[in-house]
């Protein structure tokens, strides 16, 4: 009998400690909403478990992204980020995803702006106020009104848009959709320094004095940077570039080498524009 009355009880404190624990789960989710967002149910598998490499909340943490900001992100490709920031800021702020234009012809383009559209279509309830614009760099158009954001973030794209030979108009383009006072925040695959141009843009992995010198150029203050995506097992000397490395992985070479390295070696870089 007390057996039973002791099991009893210490099965009724186990269920209390863990209606606490979920309470106490929910206090701090509301008390932090980007660690809700991060953490939220909605995250598709296959991107929540890239977390440990691109380390969301630390890194919009950093770029002091806020919710009831105007937004802008470059290029967001499949919507990683926007599985984010979209619930983010969809009760008190503005998320624009400036997108691959309609019509800029190449083939991947088309097809990751089609399936963006399908995404966000699908959950209107998570992704209903998302903003869809278009980014050309390559004749400096994004489709925000200028002077209108507050945080203009981009992740893992410069490289292409040195290889097109648009970056300085690019980043112009940043600067213009900025309001006085506002930020740039950048995640770039990192080169070694003094890496010759040609090299970076082959490869995919660019210096941070290049990066730097880009945002500089455009009317940019840079402010700090961070190692949060610092990968310090990549050597940045691949075969196929920074498309080696997971998630991509061209080629599928030796696979134990390249999972084990992970994603790539990445710059975090904090520019402002000036008030």
């Amino acid at each position: 009998m007390k057996s039973s009355r002791r099991n009893g009880a210490l099965a009724g404190m186990k269920l209390m400690v863990a209606g606490l624990t979920l309470a106490w789960c929910g206090l701090l989710a509301a008390d932090d909403p980007l660690r809700a967002a991060v953490d939220g149910d909605h995250r598709s598998a296959a991107f929540s478990e890239r977390d440990g490499f691109r380390h969301p909340y630390e890194t919009l943490s950093f770029f002091k992204v806020e919710p009831a900001m105007t937004v802008v992100e470059i290029w967001p490709a499949g919507g990683w980020y926007t599985e984010i920031l979209a619930p983010y800021l969809k009760d008190e702020g503005v998320y624009y995803a400036a997108h691959f234009s309609a019509d800029a012809g190449a083939d991947y383009y088309r097809i990751s702006l089609e399936g963006f559209k399908e995404k966000t279509a699908a959950d209107p309830a998570l992704y209903g106020e998302v903003k869809l614009v278009a980014f050309d760099p390559e004749n400096g158009l994004l489709g925000v009104p200028e002077g209108s954001a507050d945080r203009v973030l981009t992740f893992r794209n410069v490289h292409n848009w040195s290889n097109q030979k648009s970056d300085h108009l690019a980043f112009r383009a940043f600067f213009d959709a900025l309001k006085p006072g506002g930020i740039l925040g950048v995640v770039e695959h990192r080169a070694n320094p003094g890496t010759p141009f040609e090299r970076m843009v082959k490869t995919g992995y660019m210096t941070e004095a290049y990066v730097i010198g880009l945002a500089e150029a455009a009317g940019f203050k840079f402010l700090e940077k961070s190692e949060i995506n610092a990968n310090p097992l990549d050597t940045t000397d691949h075969p196929n570039g920074v498309w080696t490395l997971p998630p991509v992985r061209r080629g599928q070479l030796d696979p134990e080498k390249y999972n084990a390295i992970g994603e790539s070696d990445r710059m975090t870089l904090k520019f402002r524009k000036p008030e």
